[in-house]
C-alpha cells in the first residue's frame, strides 16, 4: 500500500515540474523575494518526508501541514526581515539552516538507499 503512495507522490512533483517548466509562469516583483525561499522550505519538507517514508513513520497530514507551515513561516521570516531591513540577512539565515537539514535528510536518504 505503501508503494502506492510513493508511486503516486513521485508521480505528482514529476507532473507539476512539468507544468511548471512548461508555462514558465510570472512571478510578480513584490512575491520575487520570497520565492528562492518557499521552494527551499518546500523542499526541506520534501526530503524530511522522503526520510520519515524510509523510516516508515511518514503521515500524509504531517506533510501537509508541515509543507504549507514552512513555507509560510519561512515567508514570513522574510517578509519581517523586510520591514526591519535585514530582509538580505535573514534570508540568507533561512537559507543556511533549511540547508544543513536538507543535507542532513539527504545522507539520511543515502544511508538507507546504498547502506553507506
Amino acid at each position: 500500500m505503501k508503494g502506492k503512495f510513493a508511486f503516486a507522490g513521485l508521480v505528482a512533483l514529476v507532473v507539476g515540474i512539468g507544468i511548471g517548466v512548461a508555462t514558465s509562469p510570472e512571478v510578480p516583483d513584490s512575491a520575487a523575494p520570497y520565492l528562492p525561499i518557499a521552494v527551499v522550505a518546500a523542499l526541506d519538507t520534501v526530503f524530511g518526508g522522503m526520510r520519515a517514508f524510509f523510516d516508515e513513520i511518514f503521515d500524509s497530514k504531517v506533510f501537509v501541514v508541515s509543507f504549507v507551515f514552512n513555507v509560510a513561516v519561512a515567508a514570513f521570516i522574510v517578509w519581517l526581515g523586510d520591514q526591519l531591513g535585514v530582509g538580505t540577512q535573514l534570508s540568507t539565515a533561512i537559507i543556511v539552516v533549511l540547508g544543513i537539514r536538507i543535507f542532513g535528510n539527504a545522507a539520511a536518504l543515502r544511508r538507507h538507499l546504498l547502506g553507506a
